[in-house]
């Protein structure tokens, strides 16, 4: 019997490497997950660790669960104003791309591997879809940086995906279970789940937002809490009501992300602190679940479909999605590349598992070793190839402030916007005091290399400065105009 104290140790073993390694990932251009991923390996029957895990119905909940939050905070974290351009684009990725690689992964399953159709294209659904996790890790690095509204496309893309890989997998698991059911009523599956989700989601984001600015707790820490409750809430109830309780959290999130909210910084980044926490636990577990020892046996099929997937059918169904969007071709060709497939997969594999589909087994190592193939090979030129292909960006991207400030009586001000000032800013070489700033705009900091500037009214601007400015919404852009120049603002 294991003690408690061993579990703790073990716990925190397993959770001071993953920080450890993902360190490492960032020194030296590897995708985090995959260091994940292979802790969990190691850690296995078949690694140093030696611990036997063969539980696919607890993988798939830590799967389910960890993927819940995750959408969640990367709906939390996204500026609507930056994906509102890419909505309709990233839409048709999320449905007519992923359906696209479906059929065409299905397809070469079926000629080539020499799976039945049914089971083709219930592992081309499995791994048709980007994983939020891999790119939300990915994407948010510190040195990935991308012209246009690529980032903000792959972002939405990623997360308003899965639900039609979900329902795909389930319809697909359902078909080799019962031959005899229609494929007709995987429309009405794919209407009830979209619908349900989308709506719900839109009703779960306000009244999230109107019970958490309305409730007024005595203690500020109980907030996170709550919103984790109505989260969870919020994933149950869709999913007991028929639809994609993953598009609802992920719809919710954006809602909440664009709104007045009370605590807003400190519970945005709590989620995203518990969506790396999630994402850890989620690939630690994936990791423990696979047997190494059994992935040889697939190793050349499964080599096979990621290069058929990277090289063929991603960037297929990408070009077809945005056959009518205005992405030029270098664009198309990188929003194919970034077809990041991670941990979502795995789990989606743990479904034919539970259901007893024939080859549920090969399924599931077969996804593995692709997973581990995309993440490898993708994930690790990421920045490679948008220098390669000309759509990486030299401009830095202001950070998010570290502050919020709610009033005593429950104000919530979100008026705080960092910017950079530019060379050609009016406001460089001139003192605070001349720059006539309008009423409503208030300069709270200033930061210079690496020293905080505590401004005063002599107090020369000078380029590249990080102003940390208080303004209203109208004094906003006059107060930007003189300070920033041709910069980008972030706001908090």
């Amino acid at each position: 019997m294991i003690t408690v104290e061993q579990v703790f140790v073990i716990t925190a073993a397993f959770l001071l490497s993953s920080i450890l390694a993902s360190k490492i990932a960032v020194k030296f251009g590897v995708p985090a997950l995959l260091l994940f991923l292979l802790l969990g390996m190691l850690a296995g029957s078949d690694g140093i660790g030696g611990i036997y895990f063969d539980n696919p119905p607890l993988s798939q909940a830590i799967g389910v669960v960890a993927l819940v939050f995750i959408l969640f905070s990367g709906g939390l974290d996204t500026a609507w104003n930056d994906v509102r351009p890419v909505l309709r684009p990233a839409l048709w990725l999320s449905t007519i791309g992923v359906t696209i690689t479906a059929l065409a992964v299905g397809a070469f399953a079926a000629i080539v591997l020499q799976f039945s159709w049914t089971e083709g294209i219930l592992l081309g659904a499995i791994i048709a879809s980007t994983d939020a996790a891999a790119v939300f890790s990915v994407l948010r690095g510190k040195s990935v940086r991308l012209k246009g509204k690529l980032k903000p496309l792959l972002e939405l893309e990623s997360g308003s995906n899965d639900p039609m890989a979900v329902f795909l997998t389930i319809g697909m698991t359902q078909l080799v279970v019962n031959p005899d059911q229609s494929a007709t009523s995987l429309i009405v599956l794919f209407v009830q789940q979209m619908s349900i989700g989308l709506a719900l989601g839109y009703v779960f984001g306000r009244g999230i937002i109107m019970l958490v600015n309305r409730l007024r707790l005595e203690y500020d820490g109980l907030y996170p809490v709550l919103t984790i409750a109505l989260v969870l809430l919020t994933y149950g109830t869709t999913a007991l009501l028929g639809g994609s309780g993953f598009l609802a959290v992920y719809i919710a999130g954006l809602i909440l992300g664009q709104r007045k909210l009370l605590h807003k910084g400190s519970l945005t980044r709590f989620h995203d602190g518990l969506a790396w926490l999630m994402q850890i636990a989620m690939f630690l577990a994936l990791g423990l679940q696979v047997f190494p020892s059994r992935l040889p046996s697939v190793g050349t099929m499964g080599l096979l479909v990621a290069l058929f997937l990277i090289i063929v059918a991603r960037p297929l169904s990408v070009f077809a999605a945005l056959a009518f969007s205005r992405f030029q071709l270098r664009e198309k060709l990188y929003i194919a590349w970034v077809g990041l497939r991670g941990a979502a997969p795995i789990v989606l594999a743990t479904f034919p598992l539970i259901a007893g589909v024939g080859k549920a087994d090969t399924i599931f190592n077969l996804v593995f070793f692709i997973v581990l193939t995309s993440v490898l090979v993708q994930g690790t030129l990421i920045i490679p190839m948008a220098k390669w292909l000309g759509v990486y960006s030299p401009h830095v991207e202001a950070p998010k402030s570290p502050l919020s400030f709610v009033t005593d009586d429950g104000v919530i001000a979100d008026d705080l916007i960092e910017l950079e000032v530019a060379p050609d800013a009016s406001a460089v070489g001139r003192q605070i005091l001349d720059l006539r700033l309008p009423k409503d705009a208030l300069i709270v900091l200033i930061r210079r290399g690496g020293d905080m500037v505590i401004p005063r009214g002599d107090t020369l601007i000078q380029p590249g400065d990080r102003i940390l400015l208080l303004a209203s919404d109208q004094a906003r852009p006059e107060a930007r105009h003189a300070l920033e120049g041709s910069g980008e603002v972030v706001s908090i």
